[in-house]
């Protein structure tokens, strides 16, 4: 069971890393563009996680989540089309894609709820 501070925590380490792999991201159009999308969308799942366990309400803490799993679903999507476009190693995307898909299965399991 994860308790709201780990995925609060959880969520601010994913952020980071997203900022941390767009810092190395070759410098081409093609890859700040894509890689811009996926800055957006990594750190938004943890503004928006810590945004939804504040939520005055169930219909705005599950509306949140919801958010929450599209960006993390987003960001899945970005990191797959950096390696699809050949601009970065499978390999290199593999641990923080695999990371977004935790997430969205986390978030989706407790909107389920």
């Amino acid at each position: 069971m994860h308790t709201h501070n780990d995925l609060k925590h959880r969520t601010k380490l994913f952020a980071l890393a997203i900022v941390k792999f767009y810092q190395n991201l070759p410098k081409t159009t093609e890859a700040q563009i894509l890689g811009k999308q996926l800055l957006r969308s990594g750190t938004s799942v943890g503004a928006n996680t810590n945004s939804a366990f504040r939520g005055r309400s169930e219909k705005e803490y599950k509306a949140k989540l919801g958010v929450v799993i599209e960006e993390a679903d987003e960001s899945a999507y970005w990191l797959d089309l950096l390696t699809l476009a050949n601009i970065i190693g499978k390999e290199q995307t593999e641990a923080l894609k695999n990371e977004a898909e935790q997430l969205v299965a986390i978030f989706v399991s407790i909107v389920k709820r």
